[in-house]
Order: structure tokens, then C-alpha cells, then sequence
């Protein structure tokens, strides 16, 4: 959904009070899905399911971290910066601004795939 996302569906995925919530929270600092869940005050799969919503958008990033203990757990950050929504002709349309990948993060990603 990210570049070629129709604007009703990132107007609906907006419009849900998690998605909402989990963007302000990580746009801030990058937060594990256990700590959203808390400042949220939404359950651990509400918070994977609107998560995985809002990587599929380009709104959010997710990225893996180790542990003291030595478990993985993912860890989310907000790639949004800007929404604009322009009403022009009688029709809604949304521009959205994100932070670019970091390099290094897309290395580690395509690493881990192979």
C-alpha cells in the first residue's frame, strides 16, 4: 500500500484511534510492540495488527533488536513527517512526506532475508 496507496484506505487506516496513537508514541522515540501496547492502552495483537497496517502504508518502520537476555523483539518508528489533504474540484486528495530508510537499516533487511 505505501507509494501506490489509494487515499480512502490511508484515510481509514487514520481514522482508527491505535494508528493514530502508535504514530504519535513512535513518532518521538522507537518503541517495542510491549511499550505501545502500555502508553497505548491497547492489547499486544491490536497493536501487531495496526503496526503491520501502518509498515504496509510506508507510515512506520520495524526493525529487529536483541535483547540483555538475548531474545529478538521488533521495535517501531514513525516515517511520517507531514499529511496534507487538499480539496480541489470536489475531490479529497492526500500528500504524504516520510522520513527516508536508512541505508544501513535496508542492508540488515535485505541481509536477514537471504
Amino acid at each position: 500500500m505505501s507509494e501506490d496507496r489509494p487515499d480512502e484506505e490511508l484515510f481509514a487506516l487514520l481514522d482508527d484511534e491505535y494508528a493514530r496513537a502508535i504514530l504519535t508514541q513512535t513518532s518521538t522515540e522507537p518503541m517495542s510492540a510491549k511499550t505501545l501496547s502500555d502508553r497505548c492502552d491497547a492489547s499486544l495483537p491490536t497493536v501487531y495488527r495496526r503496526a503491520e497496517r501502518l509498515v504496509e502504508a510506508g507510515l512506520l518502520t520495524e526493525r529487529t533488536e536483541i535483547g540483555d537476555s538475548g531474545h529478538h523483539y521488533s521495535v517501531f518508528e514513525a516515517r511520517l513527517d507531514r499529511l496534507t489533504v487538499d480539496l480541489d474540484d470536489g475531490e479529497l486528495t492526500v500528500a504524504v512526506e516520510t522520513t527516508p530508510d536508512d541505508p544501513a537499516d535496508r542492508f540488515t533487511d535485505m541481509w536477514e532475508g537471504i
